[in-house]
């Protein structure tokens, strides 16, 4: 039988990456049929989930996937923005050479898997390999800030940021873009210069926000 943890992590990592679609219910009891646990342990793990964001709880009607929401993407893209430019400024400060190697090797997995989507032709293969790695390099963006309130608060918004996203973001039609600015915040970042970093980090996201606002 799975510990509580890895079954919310599986369901975590389901909800963020189009296991469930936009406004699906999400059935208690097929879930811990399939986990081979209590219906109490599942429902403790979809509270979890829904103080995270990625379920809606409703009396009387369960727990549903959020929908796909313009006004929700333009909100959470703003957030990312001033939460990752500013721990990502922290970072600079205080990280240091230790975190300059890990951000730096981030980068370097992050930057081969985007390089082999690029050309491939079949890209399913690469899925979870990115999700992964791109979650990987922006969280080391802020991992050396001293924030934990801010690390926690970056991660509910970046899961719901990558839950309204799951979707589109497969098509991976914006790759070439993602390869050039994850490698400008890269340097900016190791260069030690916090406004440059800021606005690259801005520039990367920029066509959420644009995309929500139109």
């Amino acid at each position: 039988m799975l510990h509580n943890t890895d079954i919310y992590e599986t369901l975590k990592y389901r909800l963020m990456t189009n296991g469930f679609e936009h406004g699906q219910k999400v059935k208690a009891e097929h879930l811990r049929q399939e986990f081979g646990c209590s219906a109490s342990t599942i429902r403790e793990v979809l509270f979890r989930l829904s103080t995270l964001g990625l379920v809606e709880f409703r009396d009387q009607r369960g727990f549903r996937v959020p929908e796909k929401s313009a006004e929700v993407v333009s909100e959470l893209t703003h957030l990312r923005v001033l939460l990752e430019a500013e721990g990502t400024a922290m970072s600079i400060r205080l990280g240091g050479i230790a975190w300059e190697a890990q951000l730096t090797a981030a980068h370097h997995q992050l930057s081969h898997l985007e390089m082999r989507l690029q050309t491939a032709v079949d890209r399913a293969p690469f899925v979870d390999l990115w999700f992964a790695a791109e979650r990987q390099f922006h969280d080391t963006l802020i991992s050396a800030c001293g924030s934990d309130s801010l690390r926690s608060t970056h991660h509910q918004i970046y899961c719901r940021f990558r839950q309204q996203l799951m979707v589109e973001d497969r098509a991976f039609d914006f790759i070439s873009n993602n390869i050039k600015h994850h490698q400008q915040i890269l340097d900016a970042a190791l260069s030690g210069d916090e406004a440059l970093t800021r606005q690259k980090i801005h520039d990367h996201l920029a066509r959420r926000l644009m995309t929500a606002a139109s």
